[in-house]
């Protein structure tokens, strides 16, 4: 054969060899061969474990938090129908469990805090007013929580609340358009409303104990629509400022004389700016109709007060006791 043509020969050959779906020969091969299908397989399948792993422990934890606030919701609601029978209360009282989750708490016996908020009726008080406690770190044997014979509990911490609101305080007062504020000395000292920034600012410089002494916390102005006497049947809107104090149990609101806002001849001042004048109104009478005192008895589970402050318009009487068993049946009850 010519060598030219031989050569020729072997280049088809060589190139016929490197072609694409080219079949070889016994102990030939046209270049490297790459296995990555079976790594493409292996890793599709351990992607998908992954997902599955992760999909079923999505599913166990959402089915645990479920779990976690059914049981507190029935635990909750079983709490509140037992205080609404021990206590007499017209309404089931809302009970919230804090904490979460909240089942381990059960399994330890301890919860961290429970908060009870209801209305009741008091016999020297017009209307409902609002009891509330606080309970802090209290300890109920596992299962004891959903007992609706459920009687004492310790706590480590019990804060009681009683709300005297607006409309309360008016039918207390007999002035059904009363309204109660800070005195702007002291409405300076808070933002919202209350009596200073823990809500017991004295204006006086006294201090607020538990002892029985008498402290003036803070200083009012009343304001409402009442009789005059200076002709029959005849009314007027008149301002008082007074000093609300706390005498042992007692909650004291004592008219001390009446009130006319500094700014009312700015031209700043309100249109509305209550203002009380004249020689004919009789001021003892006036300051009789703006002084009450409210006999607080015990606040909820029978905590003593230790603190009044006005907020928002109401009257709110605080008190605090610490390492105590407390008696459930004793929520609203004086």
């Amino acid at each position: 054969m010519d060598p030219r043509a031989a050569e020729r020969h072997n280049r088809y050959r060589a190139y016929m060899g490197n072609s694409p779906g080219n079949s070889h020969p016994s102990g030939t091969h046209a270049g490297p061969v790459t296995n990555d299908g079976p790594a493409r397989g292996e890793a599709g399948r351990r992607g998908i474990l992954a997902r599955r792993v992760i999909g079923a422990v999505v599913l166990v934890a959402a089915v645990a938090v479920l779990a976690d606030f059914t049981a507190a919701a029935y635990s909750e609601y079983r709490v509140s129908r037992s205080l609404r029978t021990g206590a007499q209360l017209s309404a089931d009282p809302e009970v919230t469990v804090h904490g979460f989750p909240f089942l381990v708490q059960a399994v330890r016996g301890t919860y961290r805090t429970v908060d009870i908020r209801a209305r009741a009726v008091r016999p020297d008080i017009p209307g409902e007013i609002v009891v509330e406690a606080t309970l802090s770190r209290a300890h109920v044997p596992p299962g004891d929580l959903a007992d609706v014979h459920l009687h004492s509990v310790p706590v480590d911490e019990v804060a009681g609340r009683m709300r005297i609101e607006p409309v309360e305080l008016g039918r207390l007062f007999r002035i059904p358009d009363l309204s109660v504020q800070l005195k702007p000395v002291d409405k300076d000292k808070s933002d919202d409303g209350s009596a200073g920034a823990d809500g017991s600012a004295n204006t006086d410089g006294s201090d607020l104990s538990a002892d029985g002494q008498t402290n003036t916390v803070s200083k009012l102005v009343l304001t409402g629509t009442i009789l005059t006497g200076i002709e029959p049947r005849t009314t007027q809107r008149v301002s008082v400022q007074a000093d609300l104090l706390l005498d042992g149990d007692q909650v004291r609101i004592i008219a001390t004389d009446l009130y006319k806002d500094k700014e009312k001849d700015s031209a700043t001042a309100p249109i509305s700016t209550p203002v009380v004048e004249g020689p004919l109104l009789d001021k003892s009478v006036v300051l009789s109709r703006f002084t009450r005192t409210i006999d607080t008895r015990d606040l909820p589970f029978g905590v003593h007060p230790n603190k009044v402050k006005t907020e928002y318009g109401g009257i709110v009487v605080e008190g605090k006791g610490e390492d105590v068993t407390v008696d459930m049946d004793r929520f609203a009850r004086p």
